[in-house]
């Protein structure tokens, strides 16, 4: 079986919440990797230093510091998954950072399905080198 990559235009046709619930395993697999390679420890440590990475309050900081290297369709994107409605924000997190956290989800999940994983990796590093996890 081979991993059909869509065009950018069909990848943007989903919905923000659908190209955030895929984007969601897309970026988590980023920082199982970045932490994986980084970190010589048990797996309660590499979990906890996952979490830190995934929650949506480190989230809606990274998109500050992605959001001046996207592209018009990538920013779209990004605003496409903040706008997004239907979001149930849990009580562990700030509105707004879940609404950011949703957007940089939605960015990732696109970026995938286009076959754009470079560019996911890209911008991802640049996250990773403006605020790294200890």
């Amino acid at each position: 079986m081979t991993i059909e990559k869509l065009t950018e235009k069909e990848a943007a046709a989903f919905s923000p919440n659908i190209l955030a619930f895929y984007g969601d395993s897309v970026y988590e697999v980023l920082v199982r990797r970045y932490i994986v390679t980084r970190h010589q420890t048990n797996a309660g440590r590499l979990h906890e230093l996952a979490v830190e990475q995934v929650r949506a309050s480190y989230q809606s900081e990274a998109v500050n510091v992605i959001e001046p290297l996207l592209d018009e369709r990538e920013a779209d994107i990004l605003r496409r998954g903040r706008n997004a409605g239907g979001i149930s924000v849990p009580k562990s997190a700030k509105p707004s950072e879940y609404r950011r956290a949703t957007a940089l989800e939605a960015l990732f999940g696109y970026l995938s399905l286009c076959g754009r994983i470079d560019r996911a990796e890209e911008l991802f590093a640049a996250i990773c080198a403006a605020m790294p996890v200890e």
